[in-house]
């Protein structure tokens, strides 16, 4: 009997209502877990948890030298250090028995079961690549605390996350091997069977169970079935060559695309009791693999519309077609020899050249998104301002997770030993706290005589992600179109840097008679986008109002981040104009600021023959680095705010 009916209580995999994509990515994985995992993409309250748990009833029984088990589900936290995740060295053994020997991870734990992330854009990316790796090949390989070790690691890997709350790098999107965005069903009918089937559940969760437990069944004897014919599927040349053209059509970076979409489609034809794979495979392959790995940069939409992919379907189908005929092949063979070999791509390749692009393609040094004009300066961006080099906060934070600023972190390079074993063990501090104690324990030869107390953990050193809070002054007493076109490259700019480097950032603006909070600290690249391209102006100026309203948002965060460093970036005239005294509450309000330890950068927007210099004198208040916008691009605020955190440190 399958692992499905011996876990009576858990919810039944045939019982979930609307979630059938989501499901099916997570049978063909189940199928082929060299596929390399599912990442699932939605809101909150969608049943993606519920989904998971349920697939890993249907998982195939474990047997080992013990006997035979379920397969299990092993979860794993977003705080897992990469010891509890890979494993570490059993210090209980060394200090008993002497003897060198390994503790075992969460991916020896997951090995034949579901290795489960919730919130995995979250979790560090090292240990997001950890993960991948093992996914992919199936075995982890340790180095690590004089420790040499290898171990099987066959798995299902499933992270979940909420957009909003941060998204992966495209990088690691790229790793996984399949996606599926999820959202709540707008259909009444399907919201009340999801309703009624929950309530059902909760009433009498065994009885619920049974009802569906031949499906599920069913379910798990064709995985069990899929898994044995995958085999002896048959991928022919005609459809690898539609598998090619497709990710040629989409433009996708590298190869491993091919590779998840050939082993997705040669999974689904298993599914599906065939011994070999059509053009229908190919498609729900490529509708599972290919949307997540279009996002190049984080501004990119992600997805693939059903036309688009109607017209790639179509564009491989001739591709697959001509190079069947004898005369497409002599011809295929013709134009490599002369250099001018026609792809079939159509409308989708203009050539090396095209009439739009006269300075070459896309991945030119001169053109595409990592191009741009260039004036006479060697490497300098046209209408752009040189970069400072890249800074950071002074002194070692104990932040988030980050890319930005040191900070002591349960990962990354040791620098020394400590008492706290929680980085791990710092193998040479242990030895030299022991020494001086081998002749009064009665030591002469043989193993070192340890103690508990002569444990020592390795203080490691990584990088933190920051909060910068833009605080814009969104008024018409002055050239706002001007003034929010710079401010939203900057913004645009940092967000960029931001989404590489884990910071998390908030936009405040002021206008009329209140300070609004546009864009509440997030990571999340999107939202952040679509909330700048929202931005209204006009009135008066409430500065006071804007750099409090900046201060609740750093003692906020302060409380449910404690350890995440900010960081304030204000882009005014410094002409407070809202309420009753309104210069010298703003000079009060940015003492405030400063006392609180808020780093902060003051960029001077004011512009005429007669300056005031009133952001001058709110920079003294904040004890912050002090800018003129005149000086800066878009492109270069980034790099100053970096540059400014050290200077006004």
């Amino acid at each position: 009997m399958s692992s499905a009916r011996e876990s009576e209580a858990g919810f039944p995999f045939s019982a979930i209502v609307g979630q059938e994509r989501l499901q099916l990515a997570l049978i063909l994985c189940a199928v082929h877990p060299a596929i390399g995992g599912v990442l699932v993409r939605g809101e909150k309250g969608t049943a993606k948890s519920t989904v998971v748990r349920a697939l890993a009833q249907l998982l195939p029984p474990v047997v080992d030298e013990r006997g035979e088990r379920p397969a299990r589900l092993v979860e794993l936290p977003v705080g897992a250090t990469e010891d509890r995740v890979v494993g570490s060295l059993d210090l209980e053994r060394v200090l008993r028995d002497g003897e060198q020997a390994f503790r075992p991870g969460l991916l020896a734990a997951a090995h034949h079961g579901v290795l489960y992330v919730d919130e995995v854009n979250l979790l560090h990316d090292h240990l997001v690549d950890v993960l991948l790796d093992a996914a992919a090949m199936g075995r982890v390989h340790i180095e690590r605390d004089g420790v040499s070790h290898s171990h099987p690691a066959r798995f299902v890997l499933v992270g979940t996350m909420n957009p909003e709350e941060g998204e992966l790098r495209p990088q690691l999107l790229d790793r996984f091997g399949l996606t599926v965005d999820v959202v709540a069903s707008r259909d009444v009918d399907v919201r009340m069977a999801v309703v009624r089937r929950r309530l059902d559940y909760e009433a009498d969760p065994a009885d619920f169970a049974a009802r569906y437990g031949e499906s599920d069944y069913e379910v798990a004897q064709r995985i069990r079935a899929a898994r044995d014919r995958i085999g002896e599927v048959s991928l022919d040349d005609v459809e690898l060559r539609r598998i090619a053209a497709l990710c040629a059509a989409f433009d996708v970076d590298g190869m491993r695309a091919d590779l998840v979409v050939a082993r997705t489609a040669t999974a689904h034809a298993a599914w599906r009791g065939s011994d070999c794979v059509t053009a229908e495979d190919v498609r729900i392959a490529a509708e599972l693999a290919l949307p997540h790995r279009r996002r190049r940069d984080p501004f990119d939409e992600p997805g693939i519309s059903e036309d688009q992919l109607d017209e790639a379907m179509r564009q491989a189908a001739e591709e697959a077609a001509r190079a069947e005929s004898p005369r497409g092949a002599a011809d295929q063979e013709s134009a490599r020899e002369d250099g001018s070999e026609d792809d079939g791509s159509g409308e989708f390749d203009d050539g090396p050249e095209g009439p739009d692009d006269p300075e070459g393609g896309p991945d030119s040094p001169e053109g595409g998104p990592g191009g741009g004009a260039r004036d006479g300066r060697a490497g300098q961006p046209a209408n752009s301002v040189a970069r400072p080099p890249r800074w950071e906060i002074p002194g070692v934070g104990e932040g988030a997770p980050g890319r930005r600023s040191r900070a002591h972190t349960r990962s990354g390079r040791v620098v020394r030993s400590t008492a706290d074993t929680a980085g791990g063990l710092h193998l040479l501090g242990t030895v030299f706290a022991a020494a001086p104690h081998q002749q009064a324990r009665g030591r002469i030869i043989g193993p070192l005589a340890l103690e508990a107390g002569d444990l020592r953990g390795a203080y490691r050193e990584g990088r933190e992600g920051n909060l910068v809070v833009f605080v814009v002054d969104a008024s018409g007493s002055m050239a706002a179109r001007d003034r929010l076109s710079a401010v939203t490259g900057a913004i645009v700019a940092l967000l960029r840097d931001a989404y590489q480097r884990r910071d998390k950032v908030a936009v405040i603006t002021m206008r009329g008679a209140e300070a609004e909070l546009v864009l509440p600290p997030t990571s999340s690249v999107d939202i952040a986008v679509r909330r700048l391209a929202d931005l209204r102006t006009g009135g008066k100026t409430p500065l006071a109002q804007g750099l409090l309203k900046a201060r609740e948002i750093v003692r906020r965060e302060r409380v449910r981040d404690p350890q995440r460093r900010p960081m304030l970036v204000l882009l005014t005239d410094g002409r407070a104009t809202g309420g009753s005294d309104p210069v010298p509450r703003a000079r009060v309000a940015a003492r405030a600021l400063a006392a609180d330890g808020v780093t902060g950068v003051v960029i001077d927007c004011e512009r005429g023959m007669i300056r005031l210099g009133l952001a001058a004198d709110l920079a003294r208040d904040l004890r912050a680095t002090y800018l003129q916008l005149a000086e800066l691009t878009g492109d270069s605020v980034a790099g100053v705010v970096r540059a400014g955190v050290i200077r006004a440190a």
